[in-house]
């Protein structure tokens, strides 16, 4: 493999304020790109200026969805030093998706390389505000022109960024969650645990409409028999009956493997919580709200780090959660994983990996 070739912008642009940062649109001067075909393989690794890609209509990924991404984050900590959340975890995750989707194997080494190489160039990019963070988007798509459906023969390796302030416009504040009971996203045996475009196309639909009567995310069933509690439109789910916090197994095979998910997991046992992964029916769900055993419920993932749900709708019934507050799991959760990731506690399980540490 190629070192990692540096080619900076002639015309850089300004910093966008801190205080008007909107999620996902901002972009800072550079990106990562790198090119894969039969007979050299992942060739000419670079970092170059942001500027759109150049492709045919007719490359396989536009017709065929042969696409994976991951999503993470980068973060200052008091000091002002750059430090990436588990990039390792999210790149092997990215290997993961790339075999589903019959992708060539990128070597999350090299990724990583590459991932600081562009933080680097643009490292006056990423905020400096608590709250705020360097959002990064790997994405590998098919990029052969070719009509016909069979496994590409080329791939285009991009790494973004964006500098962004929490995901939901309200911040730390409980969110309103539509449960999905007639459409289906995955099923067993599919690409549930691949992060992959078409587990997000296939939620448009319902999300959209959700949001059309004002509701923040969607709540999947399983597609089978709209019974079982699968993950959120985009994070995982968690709750908490009684004193025990409950997630959706992963053994269906049709749920995102979440690195914030198995962050809080770790978290809450570290606290003395008992967590228990089991598949959970929204009839069991309901039964302990109406008993009252149903104290919180949270979401997961990159974008949110933890999101608090304070009402679940489902057939025509509103399920406000802990008086639509932040329950004390989910606030303590909250608090201990930002801390570590802004470098404010202790770092027990070393999953921030400095920038300029090699």
């Amino acid at each position: 493999m190629n070192p990692i070739t540096l080619y900076r912008t002639k015309s850089p642009k300004a910093r966008v304020d801190e205080t008007d940062l909107s999620f996902g649109t901002v972009f800072p001067d550079h990106m990562f790109m790198m090119e894969w075909n039969e007979e050299k393989g992942w060739h000419d690794p670079r970092v170059l200026p942001h500027a759109p890609v150049m492709t045919d209509p007719t490359v396989m990924a536009l017709h065929y969805g042969q696409v994976v991404f991951e999503g993470m984050k980068a973060f200052r900590d008091s000091d002002s030093r750059v430090r990436l959340f588990r990039p390792k975890d999210h790149f092997q995750r990215l290997v993961r998706s790339c075999k589903m989707m019959c992708i060539p194997e990128i070597d999350p080494e090299l990724a990583l390389s590459a991932l600081k190489a562009l933080l680097r160039v643009d490292i006056e990019w990423i905020p400096y505000t608590r709250g705020t963070s360097m959002y990064i988007r790997p994405l590998v798509f098919a990029s052969e022109p070719h009509l016909g459906v069979r496994v590409s023969k080329e791939y285009i390796f991009l790494i973004m960024a964006s500098p962004v302030p929490f995901y939901f416009a309200k911040g730390f504040q409980p969110i309103r969650i539509q449960v999905i009971d007639e459409h289906g996203r995955t099923a067993p045996g599919g690409v549930g645990q691949a992060k992959t475009l078409a587990n997000y196309a296939s939620g448009l639909q319902a999300t959209h409409k959700a949001q059309q009567h004002g509701y923040d995310q969607v709540l999947w069933l399983d597609s089978c028999q709209h019974r079982w509690i699968e993950e959120l439109g985009t994070m995982n789910i968690f709750f908490r009956i009684d004193d025990q916090l409950v997630t959706p197994s992963l053994d269906r095979g049709t749920i995102l493997s979440g690195i914030t998910r198995n962050s809080v997991i770790q978290l809450a046992r570290d606290m003395g919580i008992a967590v228990e992964q089991r598949d959970i029916a929204m009839e069991e769900l309901k039964d302990a709200y109406g008993q009252g055993r149903l104290k919180e419920v949270f979401g997961t993932g990159t974008a949110a780090a933890i999101a608090p749900i304070g009402v679940l709708h489902w057939k025509d019934v509103d399920m406000v959660i802990h008086e639509e507050t932040v329950g004390e799991y989910t606030n303590e959760l909250y608090k201990q994983l930002t801390d570590i990731q802004y470098g404010d506690r202790k770092d027990a399980h070393q999953w921030m990996i400095p920038l300029d540490a090699d």
